[in-house]
């Protein structure tokens, strides 16, 4: 053999062998990535070639399947009463990538989560039979939340004290999930809903954290306790009345001047929404000892799952003593999301004990078989003492008897509450956020509920957590106890 043929041979071999190593590259490296990739359209021909799982509220699905009419996509995601439930749903898009709970458990829905496949199906490669996603929301507290609420724009989250359940989480305004599931129409509804400066696509109750104005006195209030700087309820504070931020000559006032707010004790400056006893005890107590009961109760945690992961409320950190004083009216940077303002209610009214809050009871396989069970793994945390809620329920209830939450009022019922409205804009120029953080109980059954109303037609002079936001959770309250 001549050196001509035997050069050309060994680099005939070497582009061979190049030509093997980009194959396996490909094949093995690549391959993942590609079919992973969003712009595949075979994923979404797969997905969508049979009908998906579904997404069971109170024993009932609120998700189906529907044939399309031509295309390569076979089926397509039905919704029943899209908007009522769209908080907890999300949407299941042949154009765009699936949210809430349609995106937690995507592998689960279209039957490719590992857990689903049986001996038959690794033997002939076939796609598993969809799993379904239970979930814990209780459709009479969800409807009676979302019709409260109306036209107004916020959000309503319940939750079994109990249990950890959370029987409502309602946003609105809402969206039907079904005007973005058909890739023929998707992109037009995509235009205007996210054009919508109201934002009916943003989770209200889950994500969109707000400063939570007065609710978040039951937060100090809980540190003051359990520090000991006051024995209870009912032992007079030190607070002048009006009280000077310290290091400034502002003066802070409270809404009602004729309140009687002055060295008030803590049920009193609950049931009147005294700022200047708050933000002298949140200064008495120091910016750390407020944080520590704050993260206590869920706030600055960055890895709250519902198993949607919430976003972060927030307890502000290196301030001087006059924001100090502000944070303890739920003012400067506190920010809560009415997720987080429900928790604390809960922990109070369940003896201080903080069980995890869960949207999802269980999710099952094709033949109805329990693949994991939520319910069993709610975590407890003991965030106060018994006896320091049990002070803070009596306090609660004095609000809503003779305090500043009697629309949430209801007859055979125990209830307790705290209003809040927090400043909105610079210098408050724009409408306040109207709150109400509650629980109650009656027949052995329990609820905690928070409210946020950030819009409604209400004179601003009319914005108030008792007229706005206590009555939505007295729905959703009367609601879970009838059930």
């Amino acid at each position: 053999m001549n050196k001509t043929i035997r050069r050309s041979a060994v680099f005939t071999l070497l582009l061979v062998l190049a030509l093997l190593v980009r194959a396996t590259w490909v094949q093995f490296y690549e391959g993942t990535a590609l079919a992973e990739d969003k712009a595949n359209r075979r994923n979404a021909i797969e997905t969508y070639a049979a009908p998906l799982g579904n997404i069971i509220v109170g024993g009932d699905a609120v998700t189906g399947s529907a044939r399309t009419k031509g295309g390569d996509l076979a089926y397509k995601r039905t919704y029943k009463d899209g908007e009522l439930y769209a908080a907890v749903t999300g949407y299941a898009s042949q154009s765009y990538a699936p949210t809430q709970l349609e995106g937690i458990y995507q592998d689960l829905l279209n039957g490719t989560d590992p857990r689903l496949k049986t001996v038959l199906d690794t033997l002939i490669r076939e796609r598993s039979e969809p799993g379904d996603v239970i979930t814990t929301i209780d459709p009479s507290v969800q409807k009676a939340a979302y019709e409260a609420l109306g036209d107004k724009k916020g959000a309503a989250v319940a939750i079994d004290p109990k249990t950890g359940k959370i029987l409502a989480v309602v946003s609105t305004p809402s969206y039907d999930p079904s005007s973005l599931t058909d890739a023929n129409s998707a992109g037009a509804a995509w235009k205007k809903l996210t054009a919508d400066p109201d934002k009916p696509l943003t989770n209200r109750a889950l994500r969109q954290p707000l400063p939570p104005g007065s609710t978040f006195k039951l937060v100090v209030a809980a540190a003051a306790l359990e520090d000991g700087l006051y024995p209870s309820v009912d032992v007079r504070t030190d607070s002048p009345d009006p009280y000077t931020l310290p290091g400034t000559k502002t003066e802070l006032s409270n809404e009602n001047p004729n309140a009687p707010c002055e060295n008030a004790s803590i049920r009193t400056a609950l049931q009147y929404s005294c700022n200047n006893v708050f933000a002298r005890m949140a200064v008495k107590l120091g910016q750390d000892k407020v944080r520590a009961m704050a993260e206590k109760f869920g706030f600055d945690d960055t890895e709250q799952d519902m198993p949607v992961r919430a976003y972060t409320s927030v307890y502000p950190s290196d301030m001087d003593e006059s924001s100090t004083a502000l944070t303890g009216i739920g003012q400067y940077d506190v920010t809560a999301t009415p997720l987080q303002m429900a928790m604390v209610s809960a922990a109070i009214a369940n003896d201080g004990k903080l069980l995890a809050p869960h949207m999802v009871s269980q999710i099952t396989d094709g033949g109805g078989d329990v693949l994991e069970d939520y319910d069993s793994e709610a975590g407890t945390e003991q965030v106060v003492s018994a006896s320091t809620a049990k002070q803070l329920r009596s306090a609660m209830e004095t609000v809503v008897e003779d305090g500043t939450g009697t629309n949430a009022r209801i007859g055979g019922a125990t209830v307790g509450g705290k209003t809040g409205t927090a400043q909105h804009g610079e210098k408050n120029s724009k409408t306040p956020y109207a709150w109400f953080t509650s629980y109650a109980k009656a027949g052995g059954k329990e609820v905690a509920v928070a409210v946020v109303v950030e819009q409604s037609n209400a004179a601003r002079s009319e914005v108030s957590g008792n007229g706005l936001a206590a009555p939505v959770a007295k729905a959703a309250m009367r609601a879970a106890l009838k059930d």
